[in-house]
């Protein structure tokens, strides 16, 4: 790699203004399918809504709010290649191009199928987007503040719900077909700033140096690190990204491959979203209202209770910031599980019994529920997969747990409305069930990933010899490891962690264990 030196002739963002910057600009790729998925459940309920579609029955409403899902599903799917190809940066931009699109297709649409139309290619855009973002904020988020990097990211996504619910809200006051057009329009608006954005953005650091692009990698670690190119960090983290990279390069990295050697990373990573949306809450956000129309709230009050809603939920979001990178990721899900599950079995026995006071108690209810899932599993699954996939995998993996997420998001889509009419009530414990579940899968089988660095999380899984760790204390009081040769760290077979997280930590070691033996 030649020298690098960051050009001076003009100012531009470094550090954490730079990092900051990036992220909520990313941020606005995971507010528009946040946006998207709440702004249908206030507009199908509408009058206007209603009349223009001629009163469309629980099958039609179930397809034109989850077949966005099928759309998505696709382009998942295929971002795993793309984002390999074109990059993080250009995926990002094709994202939300297409989803602009999609979005203009809604707004004009002449009937319900030019509406399903618009719904798909905004699936394709949605798609792209919600692989990508979660790739792209880990690659260049330091492993010390990477889980709160991707909850403040999370954060976006529901700030996008709580903006469409409320935007519902107040355009259902407008006597015309604007009271649901408008809603569908800001998306494009929204679509074209993230679209216009992406082009000014770094690209991946880590994708760059994979396609041997060293410099610019360096230039945007570096720019990262603070701006200074002798920063001991950015040249270590650079240094260890390329020692992954050459290690890894020559194998294969087909979906196979992926398989063979990552299975049970595949696995927890498609597993953390499939159960994010078996847990229940897309019966919350798609069909909020619906849901309150049937604990006793009407019309336009059971949407402004989804607004209440949805403010408590985008603040049940932040304090994850501060406690995902303290906490760990294991606890969060825990206590999250039993929280939601608690919350749903209530909601259905409130609507059981039936009483005066089930429209306030059920109100309550969603509120708790939605608090938990905004704190754990809407954000978790979001940062998981990418921690845990190696950099050669890590598109395709996250691109598998994204597919993921977006089948069972359809398949709840798509039957929540006929559920609520054939096992009502019950529905609710059912999606608690699933929480149950979620709790004993996380306790048994995901393993803690705070603080470890990307290229480190081999160690986490036992995939390499366990990290000695009297040995390498040793080795750093008698020569100093920090200043190994690749070749004597290669020799060292991994047994001594990687130049960054020793700069980052030092001796301390409460950052991660790795898996023992028995719990392969």
């Amino acid at each position: 790699m030649s020298d690098f030196s960051p050009p001076s002739s003009r100012r531009r963002l470094v550090g954490q203004p730079l990092l900051y910057a990036i992220s909520i600009f990313a941020s606005l790729g995971v507010f528009l399918f946040g946006y998207d998925q709440g702004v249908m459940s206030g507009i199908i309920t509408g009058p206007y809504f209603k009349q223009f579609f001629n009163s469309p029955g629980p099958i039609e409403v179930g397809t034109m709010v989850a077949v966005l899902e099928l759309g998505a599903l696709a382009t998942s799917i295929a971002a795993g290649r793309v984002g390999d190809i074109i990059g993080r940066k250009g995926t990002l931009f094709a994202g939300a191009f297409v989803f602009t699109i999609g979005g203009a297709i809604q707004t004009f649409t002449t009937g319900f199928y030019v509406m399903i139309i618009g719904r798909v290619v905004s699936g394709f855009g949605v798609g792209l987007l919600s692989t990508i973002v979660p790739i792209y904020q880990s690659e260049i988020s330091p492993p010390n503040h990477r889980g709160a990097l991707a909850c403040m990211e999370f954060t976006g996504n529901i700030v996008g719900y709580a903006t469409s619910v409320w935007t519902d809200y107040f355009c259902s006051f407008i006597d015309s077909d604007l009271s649901w057009r408008i809603p569908l329009f800001i998306q494009c608006v929204i679509g074209g700033i993230l679209a216009a954005g992406s082009l000014v953005m770094p690209e991946s650091p880590r994708w760059l140096i994979d396609t041997d692009q060293d410099e610019a990698g360096m230039r945007v670690i570096v720019d990262l690190h603070g701006g200074d190119p002798d920063d001991i960090l950015a040249k270590a983290e650079f240094q260890e990204i390329k020692d992954k990279v050459m290690e890894e390069r020559g194998e294969s990295r087909s979906y196979a491959t992926m398989w063979k050697r990552y299975k049970r990373r595949v696995l927890l990573a498609m597993s953390s979203q499939a159960f994010a949306q078996l847990n229940g809450i897309n019966v919350i956000s798609y069909y909020a209202p619906s849901v309150f129309e049937e604990a006793g709230w009407l019309g336009r009050d059971a949407v402004l209770m989804t607004g209440i809603n949805a403010i408590i939920y985008v603040l049940s979001t932040i304090p994850t910031w501060y406690l995902v990178d303290r906490w760990g990721r294991r606890f969060i899900l825990l206590s999250g599980a039993v929280t939601m599950g608690i919350a749903l079995a209530f909601t259905g026995w409130w609507m059981y019994i039936d009483v005066p006071e089930t429209p306030q108690a059920v109100v309550f209810c969603v509120i708790v529920f939605n608090a938990a899932f905004g704190y754990s599993w809407g954000p978790i699954p979001w940062l998981y997969p990418p921690e845990i996939m190696p950099l050669s995998f890590r598109s395709k993996g996250v691109s598998l747990s994204t597919a993921t997420n977006w089948a069972f998001n359809f398949i709840v889509g798509e039957t929540t409305p006929y559920l609520q009419e054939v096992i009502t009530w019950r529905l609710y414990p059912m999606h608690g069930f699933y929480c149950a579940c979620s709790f004993i899968l996380v306790y048994f089988l995901y393993p803690e990933t705070k603080g470890v660095p990307l290229e480190e999380m081999d160690a986490v899984f036992g995939e390499e010899e366990r990290l000695d760790y009297e040995s390498e204390q040793a080795s750093l009081m008698s020569n100093h490891s920090s200043r190994m040769s690749v070749h004597s760290r290669r020799s060292a077979k991994s047994a001594d962690r990687g130049r960054l997280s020793r700069l980052l930590y030092g001796n301390d070691r409460s950052t991660y264990q790795p898996i023992g033996d028995h719990e392969e």
